[in-house]
């Protein structure tokens, strides 16, 4: 399984400084200003974003290879969301005018960060099509593949998911509730697809997860 897509920019230029954060620090949150970029060299990072109700709503996952706040850089906004490491985290930061400078001496990273792009759009386009044309099972079992495939790890009676989500993370992620999240679980325990833990689950028929995913 992958710990992620292979590096498409290698490093981000002599500027670029190494910097670590422990598991639940945030590397920046809404509304900071867009003064540097990331890529991601270890760990997990969630991008995350509260609601008026003050509910956490997930809206990625980063790992190796990825960059974080590259598109805030680029057009001076400030952050839209926050960035929180997931476990502990390494990753190299740049500031934005570095970044531009980059880019410029760079056209190889400036296609890959136009491919980046890309790829992000269509699947927030694709997301918005599931949320309202597959049902809670169906979006649940969706991200339970593509996090298996991106985060899993095979541990003999499965490929095991290595990322410490709770249920409410889970939910946000599928736009679905708690105790929809908890029925569409249930409903792949008992069909021998997964098995859980405390914040752990491991696939144990990835075809049978591929069937329900759709």
């Amino acid at each position: 399984m992958s710990t992620g897509p292979p590096h498409p920019f290698g490093d981000l230029g002599a500027s670029a400084v190494s910097r670590r954060f422990s598991s639940g620090t945030a590397l920046f949150h809404a509304g900071d200003p867009s003064d540097w970029v990331a890529l991601v060299m270890r760990g997990r990072v969630k991008i995350v974003e509260t609601t008026a109700d003050s509910r956490e709503v997930l809206l990625a996952i980063r790992g190796p290879g990825q960059l974080i706040g590259e598109l805030s850089a680029i057009d001076g906004q400030p952050r839209s969301a926050s960035a929180v490491a997931m476990d502990d985290v390494e990753v190299q930061l740049v500031g934005a005018a570095g970044f531009h400078s980059y880019l410029e001496a760079n056209p190889a990273a400036a296609v890959a960060l136009l491919r980046l792009v890309t790829v992000r759009l269509r699947d927030a386009d694709r997301k918005r099509v599931e949320y309202s044309s597959h049902d809670v099972l169906g979006r649940v079992a969706r991200r339970l593949l593509e996090l298996a495939e991106e985060y899993g790890e095979p541990d003999g009676a499965g490929v095991r998911i290595t990322l410490p989500l709770s249920q409410d993370e889970l939910a946000s992620y599928t736009a679905s509730s708690r105790e929809a999240v908890a029925k569409a679980l249930r409903t792949l325990r008992d069909r021998r697809v997964i098995t859980t833990d405390r914040r752990a689950i491991t696939v144990v028929d990835l075809d049978a997860l591929r069937s329900r995913a759709g």
